[in-house]
């Protein structure tokens, strides 16, 4: 794939940008100090406020907050969880190398948020289900597709979200404090590791919803103190094009802005997005992401209701209009303001700029902060870019350690204790972080130094066959374990062959000729990805109508057309004891056992053996240090809850209530009417760029 520049202009360039020195360049200030120490303290304690009023210790209060979540914090934090610090730094970079096009993913993923409470969040819901393997596992039946779905979504986490935030985050640092990268890096993961130990879903989700507001705040300022500094919005249509270096390579076009820089539909062969492939190839990913994937997917299902989940999906949706707004343009103003260090493409002027030769177009944004802002202002855009790092990280932390600890360790090891549960997946985030830390490298010499678009050629290669297993297993009840199994391997297959090819033979410099294969050549990644979604339709097809059907226990409930079949008793204990499995019902019935002497079975299988003295134990508990015990706090990972707290002998509560899709009608009226205005919203936009 190319992310050539337009031919045919003239050479003619601006006189160059001054370019200060790092010694010279803007650094923070004690006020931006005392601005940055202030963030910290407001989210600290949103953060523990927020770990005092839930409920930690149980499965669903852990991983999915209890299903207590309203409609805005909900919405906040899906908004917060995709708006990384990536997208600060790969969006505006984009914005400042090529133009709007890549905004097409954002409008993009208004649309399918809107699916995902309509269409998709339904069917996860009736089938009382956790984890999105965990869906797959109970639709086709046994354990293969869950397996390579857990594990390719946490590689999906390392290549394109963690990694690609942590870099994003310290470039931005390095910038701001003159800090070398990889010392950003521990310094941001060790920012992250409270958050990580300590909260649950809702400290997270809480704790979005505070970052999302400092994050608009703070871009919509930059916004403003960008639009005066070039002169407003015609200033920077014409100055844009005119944004040229004063330092090219002879007889080429490179560092020349685009003809169809402020369109979104481009030329369906010869350009960096063609407008097919924007239709169709960019959709098939989108609704992975939006639709099926455990970041997304966990903040909806720890929504109250199924109102309360489509509310979240309408503000996150209203909320993607703004990053054109307040990230993409300020990175083309950024180019316009300073062309030669934003805009270079000499291997050894960008050498010498931001250390990458590739190209410096992801130090758009952070040049604005650093050259714009006055003492102070600096400090808030300091804070958001952590704000946005913060609320990506800890929110993929959350949802890997879920895959992980529910989806693969729990089947190898099927009578572990929750105890154990909650220790792997805490030390599983561990290596989930030093992976993703040796892969920076690769991400800082691959795209051209364009993050943004990085991050969707991967999704590209790997994300379609998921897409296709999931659509099909939702709305074609047909759709059987072999189907479904055979296509997702032979699709992820061809995905990966294209994915090494694309590492092993990286896209040309606009002056080297294309000498790579033809598939790469020829083939822009998204048409292959509307190719490899059509090769994995008919291979899930074409097998399960070659095969047997699926058991009526792996359809009821766990389709569109059949979420509302009537809950199976056997189905419905299971749902109660997976749901209310906890330390304090393992406890619960610590207690019952001590008190009768006997041996009895866990809901997770596990024979415990007690003493008759609960005597002895209640006094290992007291004498337990206070420190011990602030640890297992801080981890929500109390052992013991107060005695009389609980009736061990209560029946569990029913289900209905995590399962239900009732909707008040009044309630349901509001957001459908806001659902028509937000399409017709994202319609236009999208129209009027294209």
């Amino acid at each position: 794939m190319t992310f050539g520049l337009a031919e045919g202009r003239s050479a003619t360039s601006m006189p160059p940008s001054p370019s200060p020195s790092p010694g010279d360049r803007n650094t923070l200030g004690a006020v931006d100090i005392v601005v940055l120490v202030v963030y910290f303290l407001l989210i600290l304690a949103v953060g523990f406020w927020s770990m005092w009023r839930t409920k930690r210790s149980t499965v669903d209060g852990y991983f999915l907050a209890g299903k207590s979540m309203t409609w805005w914090p909900v919405g906040a934090s899906l908004f917060a969880s995709n708006i990384g610090s990536g997208h600060f730094i790969g969006l505006a970079g984009s914005g400042a190398a090529a133009g709007i096009g890549a905004i097409a993913y954002e409008w993009n993923g208004m649309l399918f948020v809107l699916l995902l409470s309509w269409l998709f969040l339904p069917i996860y819901i009736s089938s009382g289900v956790m984890t999105m393997p965990e869906y797959l596992q109970k639709r086709f039946g046994g354990r293969r597709i869950q397996m390579v779905i857990a594990v390719l979504s946490l590689v999906i986490y390392i290549f394109t979200k963690i990694s690609v935030d942590m870099y994003a985050g310290a470039l931005f640092i390095q910038l701001a404090l003159q800090w070398n990268l990889y010392l950003a890096v521990v310094m941001l993961l060790s920012i992250t590791a409270i958050y990580t130990v300590a909260g649950g879903l809702a400290a997270v989700i809480y704790t979005d919803a505070a970052q999302t507001a400092i994050m608009l705040a703070g871009a919509l300022t930059l916004m403003g103190f960008s639009f005066a500094e070039v002169g407003g919005w015609d200033a920077l249509m014409s100055g844009y094009m005119n944004a040229i270096p004063s330092i090219r390579v002879p007889n080429s076009t490179c560092g020349i802005p685009r003809d169809d820089s402020f369109h979104i539909f481009r030329d369906p062969v010869s350009s960096d997005l063609p407008w097919p492939g924007v239709i169709f190839g960019m959709s098939i990913p989108s609704m992975w992401y939006w639709c099926s994937d455990q970041v997304i997917v966990q903040r909806s299902l720890s929504a109250k209701t199924l109102t309360h989940a489509k509310g979240g999906s309408l503000l996150a949706a209203y909320l993607k209009i703004l990053p054109f707004f307040i990230i993409m343009l300020p990175g083309m103003i950024s180019r316009i303001l300073y062309t030669d260090d934003v805009a270079c493409v000499d291997p050894e002027v960008c050498q010498q700029i931001c250390g990458n030769p590739v190209g410096c177009s992801d130090t758009a944004y952070a040049r604005l902060v650093m050259e714009l802002l006055p003492t102070g202002l600096r400090g808030l855009m300091m804070a958001v870019m952590i704000a946005a790092l913060m609320s990506s990280l800890t929110s993929i932390f959350n949802s890997a350690s879920t895959i992980f600890t529910m989806d693969l360790w729990k089947t190898f090891r099927s009578r572990a204790s929750e105890w154990e549960l909650m220790i792997v997946g805490r030390v599983f985030v561990l290596v989930l972080v030093a992976v993703s830390v040796l892969w920076i490298p690769i991400i800082q010499a691959s795209q051209s130094g364009q993050l943004f678009i990085y991050i969707q050629a991967i999704s590209t290669y790997l994300q379609p066959p998921v897409s296709i297993i999931f659509i099909t297993g939702c709305f074609w009840t047909r759709t059987n374990e072999k189907g479904a199994f055979w296509g997702l391997v032979v699709g992820l297959l061809v995905g990966c062959i294209r994915m090494i090819l694309d590492f092993t033979y990286p896209a040309p410099l606009c002056y080297e000729e294309d000498d790579r294969p033809g598939l790469l050549k020829y083939v822009h990644y998204l048409y292959f990805s509307t190719l490899l979604s059509f090769l994995t339709l008919v291979l899930v097809v074409g097998v399960s109508l070659a095969t047997e059907e699926p058991k009526a226990e792996q359809v009821s409930r766990l389709t569109w057309f059949t979420r509302f079949d009537p809950v199976e008793p056997k189905q419905q204990v299971f749902s109660v004891e997976r749901s209310t499995t906890s330390l304090e019902t393992i406890t619960s019935q610590t207690n019952e056992m001590e008190v009768t002497g006997g041996e009895q079975e866990t809901s997770n299988g596990k024979t415990c053996h007690h003493r008759k003295d609960s005597s002895s134990s209640s006094s290992s508990s007291v004498s337990r240090s206070r420190l011990v015990s602030a640890l297992y706090w801080l981890c929500g990972m109390e052992r013991r809850r107060k005695e009389g707290d609980e009736d061990p002998l209560a029946p569990p509560a029913p289900p209905q209530a995590s399962c239900s899709l009732e909707e008040k009608p009044r309630l349901r009226h509001v957001v459908n009417v806001n659902l028509m205005i937000c399409l017709s919203v994202a319609i236009f936009i999208i129209g009027y760029w294209a």
